[in-house]
């Protein structure tokens, strides 16, 4: 029996419409290249997001008790998230505790969790947003006791990483030395700025100068520069 061209096409437009077109892969999802990595600075204390070859770069000294740190976060967050984003920022954030009452307070306990962050499979985009809901939840009160393992999961997850890296932090796992990094970081820190040594600090190492991050436009500028 001869079937005409007509008869064919509307069979295989039936088959199309019960079964839908799909395609089957095997294997397992790998992350995307193209999303901008996530890694320890060359020293190990600092945490860098963003890819080798963006055209500006910059070092956030921060404290995770500090308000003035989690207003720059409220304000410049998003933009910074953008940059790294599109692959024109490469950020390297230097955690301190000196607002830590004791060796293992607020301000260690959240800089670990950023270190574990760094451990696992999170991209650079994902971490700034990481840092944005810490700051965004931060403890007004000096001294308080600061987010749990498992609230600072949760934030990682609002941050879009993987299930892997929140059960990493609601673990709880040690992954730095916080003395060691404190002790590195506020060494370039005070030789950035002797007089006015405190967070938060913006520092470009290509011009070796501390950014005015009280000119609102500093961003901007930087990234045109």
């Amino acid at each position: 029996m001869r079937i005409s061209r007509a008869t064919l096409v509307l069979a295989i437009s039936l088959v199309l419409a019960v079964s839908g077109c799909s395609k089957q892969i095997a294997g397992t999802a790998q992350p995307d290249p193209n999303q901008p990595p996530l890694a320890l600075s060359e020293d190990g204390f600092g945490i860098t997001a963003g890819f080798e070859d963006a055209r500006t770069r910059i070092e956030i000294f921060t404290e995770p008790q500090c308000s003035h740190c989690a207003e720059l976060q409220a304000d410049f967050g998003d933009q910074l998230a953008y940059y790294i984003g599109i692959g024109a920022l490469t950020v390297t954030y230097r955690p301190l505790t000196f607002l830590d009452d004791g060796s293992e307070g607020y301000s260690a306990h959240v800089s670990n969790a950023m270190f574990l962050v760094a451990e696992g499979d999170a991209t650079g985009t994902q971490f700034q947003r990481f840092v944005q809901e810490l700051y965004g939840h931060q403890e007004r009160t000096k001294g308080g006791s600061g987010p749990s393992d498992d609230e600072m999961a949760e934030m990682a997850k609002a941050a879009g990483m993987p299930d892997e890296v929140a059960d990493r932090i609601a673990g709880g796992g040690s992954a730095v030395n916080v003395k060691d990094m404190d002790d590195l970081n506020f060494g370039f820190l005070y030789d950035i700025d002797m007089l006015e040594t405190g967070t938060p600090t913006v520092y470009d190492p290509a011009n070796d100068e501390k950014v005015d991050i009280f000119d609102n436009g500093w961003l901007s500028k930087l990234m045109q520069s």
